[in-house]
């Protein structure tokens, strides 16, 4: 998923719901116990600060991107 164009699907402090993003990073992180793992991304927002904040994947709806 990383360079794909995404929409936010929660809404958070300084990024409402529905804003555009690019994924420019994909980390799994794990629990202290080692039962569950989770895929977090790393999305830089398309606003005017350029901020990168951190999603899950259910956080996330991929934008298709159409050409002519």
């Amino acid at each position: 998923m990383i360079g794909k164009l995404v929409r936010i699907n929660r809404a958070s402090i300084g990024a409402p719901k529905g804003t555009l993003g690019l994924v420019v990073d994909k980390r799994m992180t794990e629990d202290s116990n080692n039962y569950t793992s989770w895929v977090v991304y790393y999305v830089q927002l398309c606003q005017p600060e350029h901020r990168e904040r951190q999603y899950l994947e259910r956080d996330l709806e991929v934008v298709e991107v159409c050409s002519e």
